[in-house]
C-alpha cells in the first residue's frame, strides 16, 4: 500500500479526481427550507466522506470536502477546522468582503493531492451561508481558517486553487512539499 499515490488513495476514498467536468462546474445552489432533506442527505454524506479521509490522512491544517468532490453538484460543503474545533457547514455560501491584506501558502487538494500549490488568498473573509431553515447566516473568518473556506467556496464556484495561483508558477510534488504535518504560519 506503500507505493500508491496520494491521488490514487483519494480516488479509492471516492474523492472524484482532477479531470472530472463536476469540478469545474458550479454547483447548484438548494433552494431551503424546500430541499433540506436533500441538504441533509448531502451533508451527511460530507461528513462521511472526511471521516473515511482522516483515517488515512492527518491534517494539521484542518481540512474540507465539497460536494462536487464527491460527485455532487450541489453547493455543500464541510470544513474542519484543525485542533477541536466544531466543523463548519457551508451551504450555498458565497463570499460577501474579503480585506486587501493577503498572504501566500501552500494548499493542498484532494482531487489532485500528489502535488501542492502556492496559493494567494485574503487573510480575512465575510462569508454568508444559508441555514437549513432558510436564513442567511454572516460570519467571518481570518487567516487559516479564511483560506480552508475560501478554498471549499471556489470548488463551488467551479475553481481549482490552481486557478488563483500566480502566472507561470506551478504546483509542486508532494515528495518536495515541506510543510506536511504543520500548521500554516500567521505574525
Amino acid at each position: 500500500m506503500k507505493d500508491v499515490r496520494p491521488s490514487q488513495q483519494m480516488r479509492d476514498l471516492g474523492v472524484v479526481q482532477e479531470g472530472a467536468a463536476i469540478l469545474t462546474t458550479p454547483a447548484r445552489p438548494f433552494n431551503l427550507p424546500s430541499e433540506r432533506d436533500e441538504a441533509e442527505r448531502i451533508v451527511d454524506e460530507l461528513f462521511a466522506a472526511l471521516n473515511r479521509i482522516g483515517q488515512v490522512h492527518p491534517f494539521a491544517k484542518g481540512m474540507g470536502i465539497a460536494a462536487p468532490q464527491i460527485g455532487i453538484g450541489r453547493a455543500a460543503a464541510v470544513v474542519q477546522p484543525p485542533g477541536d474545533a466544531p466543523a463548519i457547514i457551508l451551504l450555498n455560501p458565497r463570499i460577501t468582503a474579503g480585506v486587501e491584506a493577503s498572504d501566500e501558502q501552500y494548499e493542498g487538494c484532494l482531487s489532485f493531492f500528489d502535488v501542492r500549490g502556492l496559493v494567494p488568498r485574503p487573510l480575512e473573509i465575510t462569508v454568508e451561508t444559508t441555514t437549513l431553515v432558510g436564513e442567511t447566516v454572516t460570519t467571518m473568518y481570518e487567516h487559516g481558517l479564511a483560506r480552508l473556506i475560501h478554498h471549499e467556496i471556489d470548488h463551488l464556484n467551479g475553481l481549482l486553487y490552481t486557478a488563483r495561483m500566480p502566472p507561470g508558477t506551478d504546483p509542486i510534488p508532494v515528495e518536495e512539499y515541506q510543510q506536511t504535518g504543520r500548521a500554516w504560519a500567521y505574525e
